[in-house]
Order: structure tokens, then sequence, then C-alpha cells
């Protein structure tokens, strides 16, 4: 069926109007929900459908390809004119006079809705769950990938409406519906603390991280000098044997070993004899002098030991 001057046909309700913000006919209370006023013609039509109430309809940019949908407040508007709230026009990309497509829609009852605020201050409203509560009271529907507006204290509030249960598009009218939230826009997760770096006494994979070795201190060690001047006869720490007491010290020549000794020692060499007329004259000549300079071998051994405070003593008269 047709209706002339209005474009209505068919037995479902669908025309195009010019949409206008709700401050042109002083209705402020339609920017605290989602409900649009539409001509009376349009009642007239509906009136004359078999459709489901509350009335809701999808509304269809085509110019920016965005659809959401909507309930209806009241049937006063100018014929071929429809007013709806400022948010709503920002959400669906219209600006004033441009043209909407509006289509009667039945939409299921939801049953899970997740929230997502653009910032963080509609966190730090005492009860936000409450003031969500009241404002939804509003609203007829929700739809995925809208934008709603909270208005709290002189102070607006927009939330996304990130997902929806059972469909696309859910009515919220006479429901009950789970309410989710997602973290806000502007939230910044807290920077975690970096851990500072093992000591040397931490241990890393079970082993123990030992610290350096320090310097062992070695008393009376240096350069030794005289009180009335002259050269030292001790010598410096640098000249003194690493090992053994092979090197004479004082100025004294290392003992030389005794040539019967090593004569007898060329002459055996390579075999063990035993009873030589040679080697017992030279053991006994050994052993005289040993028994000659007995205290001379032990005062040079003695010497050959570096210990603290020996010495032989000067007086400073000369």
């Amino acid at each position: 069926m047709f209706f002339p001057g209005y474009g209505y046909h068919g037995t479902s309700f669908e025309q195009t109007y010019r949409c206008y913000p709700a401050s042109f006919i002083d209705k402020p209370q339609l920017e605290s929900g989602d409900k649009i006023i539409m001509p009376p013609s349009a009642l007239d039509r509906l009136a004359s459908l078999h459709i489901d109430y509350p009335m809701l309809f999808e509304l269809h940019n085509a110019a920016a390809e965005r659809i959401s949908h909507c309930g209806v407040l009241e049937f006063i508007a100018e014929e071929g004119m429809v007013y709806m709230p400022y948010w709503m026009m920002q959400n669906m990309l219209l600006q004033e006079g441009d043209t909407v497509r509006v289509k009667n829609a039945t939409l299921p009852k939801g049953t899970y809705v997740k929230l997502q605020p653009h910032t963080k201050d509609f966190l730090d409203i005492s009860n936000p769950k409450a003031i969500l509560e009241t404002t939804l009271r509003n609203f007829s529907c929700l739809t995925t990938g809208d934008s709603i507006m909270v208005a709290y204290n002189n102070k607006k509030y927009y939330i996304d409406i990130v997902e929806t249960k059972p469909a696309s598009a859910i009515s919220i009218i006479e429901t009950d519906c789970e309410v989710d939230f997602a973290p806000p826009l502007d939230y910044k997760e807290p920077e975690r603390p970096q851990p500072s770096a093992p000591s040397s006494s931490t241990p890393i994979h079970g082993a123990e991280v030992e610290p350096p070795a320090e310097p062992k201190f070695s008393p009376f060690t240096g350069i030794g000098r005289r009180l009335d001047g002259k050269p030292s006869k001790h010598p410096t720490p640098d000249s003194l044997p690493m090992k053994g007491p092979t090197m004479a010290t004082n100025g004294v020549k290392p003992a030389t070993t005794n040539n019967s000794q090593a004569s007898s020692s060329k002459q055996t060499a390579g075999k063990l004899v035993f009873g030589s007329s040679r080697s017992t004259a030279a053991g006994k000549e050994a052993q005289k002098g040993q028994a000659k300079e007995p205290k001379e071998n032990s005062s040079k051994t003695e010497e050959s030991k570096f210990q603290a405070f020996t010495g032989k003593k000067y007086s400073l008269k000369g």
C-alpha cells in the first residue's frame, strides 16, 4: 500500500527524514536518552501496522554507512522532519538537515553488555553503577559500536558499547542484563620496577660469586737504610732469593763444592763404587772441613733466611 505525499508503502514502516538536534524544539530531556521525536503522519502509519511495542527503529545514514537503533518519545515534529539527541547525531555522523532513513525494527531482549568509558574520570564517581542504571532507564536499546552519553554532576561522560548479547543490537526494556566494564581508553598500566643488578654476594644459578681477593699485608718489607749514610750490606727485597737457601747474603759468596767430591763424581759417573779409597779419603776431608767451620755453615744457612730485626749492630761513633 502506498500513501501519496509521505512515501509509505508495503507492510512495514520505512521513511526518509531530515534530522535536527533536540535543541531546535526546546526538549533538553532528549539528551539523556536514545528516543527521537517523529511527525504525526508516522503515528498514523504505524497504528495501521501490526508492529511490536514498544516501538523501536533502525536509523541508517547511507552517506557514512552508519547504523544505529532508537525509540520514539513523541509524534509532534513537523512533517518530513525528526528531532534526535545531539550525541546520537554525532554518533551517526549527521549534520543539521542531513537525511536519515528510519525503519521499524524488532530487537531481542539483551542478556549481556560490555561497556568501555572513554576516560578514567567515570570510575572516580562514588557509585558509577547506580548512575549508569539511572541513565539506562531512559534508553530503549543498545547497539554494538555506538557511544552513549551519561550526564552526571554537570559533566558528560561518553561510554562505548563494546559487545552486546544475544545480538549486535538489543532491547533493554524490562530485562535483566549483565553489565561488564572494560578498562577506560586512557588507562595505562603501571610500569613494573626493573630488577636491580645482582651484587657480588648474590648467588647466580645456585652458585655464589666470590668477591675479589684483597692483597695480603706483608710486614717489614722494603729497603733498609743506615743511619750513618753508608751503603747497606743487606740486599733489597727484589734481590732476595725466591726459594731455598742456595744463595748467600751479606756479600758472602756461596761455598763451592769440594774438588775431591767433583773429581770422584766424574770418575764414578754412571756407576756406584763401594769401598773406593778416593771416595773414603774425600769423605774424611769433608768431615774435617765441616768440623772446622761448623759455625760458619750454620750462620750462612740462617742468614739465607730473611728474618725481621736481625743483623749486625753499629755504633754511631764509627
